[in-house]
């Protein structure tokens, strides 16, 4: 299964959402690859790989073609393997405009790979852009992670529209598997109202769990370690762990 996490809004905890997941389900004996999309590279430093010194990453394999099982490294710490990104990754763009079938590029590079893993996490970039189309392309289906305030709503009103247009046009596999609510603080109204009207409009696609404000979480990163093994018993670790378990039923139950 090749999920894209993706929000075209920054900020809202999907770097954060991609490595945690991928930590969750490596420690729950699946086989995972995260795929670093960012140009920023946050994932890859998010999993305690320097984006600087690494050899190849995720632009060796859409530009220069090669097979991606050459560029892929394995996080011992985290138990996942990692399709890394540096700043190399944003020249990709323009790049790509020169390749024919470019909204394919990174399913094709992932067609070799996707037979040994259970699980390939995209990690996509903070706009609706090429990068992010090809994610979506590649995908089979979407987690979209969000912040229960007023703007989120808006963009999430403009991603959906952007993937019905990617399963009409390019990719009709892509569907939305999730919508997770993030950086959620209960004593916050308004986040509580938006809570509420997700569920109202969106029902099952919502997630039940729910990723708190966490300190430990936001430090995590700063460490090179998923949650799960940065702190295990914060409250961020716990509901990550729910997150996985409740991933792993909605997808693997057999109807």
């Amino acid at each position: 299964m090749i999920l894209a996490i993706a929000n075209q809004k920054g900020g809202v905890g999907k770097t954060t959402t991609s490595i945690n997941i991928a930590a969750c389900l490596a420690a729950m004996q699946r086989r995972v690859l995260l795929v670093d999309l960012d140009p920023q590279g946050n994932a890859t430093t998010g999993s305690g790989v320097d984006s600087v010194t690494t050899s190849f990453t995720t632009y060796d394999v859409l530009i220069n073609e090669m097979i991606a099982a050459d560029a892929i490294i394995t996080v011992d710490a985290s138990s996942y393997d990692l399709l890394p990104a540096n700043v190399d990754l944003s020249g990709a763009e323009v790049e790509l405009m020169d390749i024919a079938n470019r909204e394919h590029s990174l399913r094709n590079a992932l067609e070799s790979a996707n037979e040994t893993y259970d699980y390939i996490i995209i990690d996509c970039p903070p706009s609706l852009s090429l990068l992010t189309l090809t994610g979506l392309v590649a995908a089979e289906g979407v987690i979209i992670p969000m912040q229960c305030e007023y703007y989120a709503l808006e963009g999430l009103t403009a991603l959906i529209g952007t993937i019905s247009r990617i399963t009409d046009r390019l990719n009709p596999e892509l569907e939305i598997k999730g919508i997770l609510r993030t950086m959620f603080d209960p004593r916050n109204r308004l986040a509580k109202e938006v809570s509420d009207d997700l569920i109202e409009h969106f029902g099952d696609l919502v997630f039940s769990t729910v990723i708190p404000r966490n300190v430990r979480l936001a430090e995590a990163p700063s460490y090179g370690l998923p949650i799960m093994y940065y702190d295990k018993q914060s409250r961020g670790a716990r509901a990550h762990l729910a997150l996985a378990g409740e991933l792993v039923k909605r997808l693997e139950t057999k109807d």
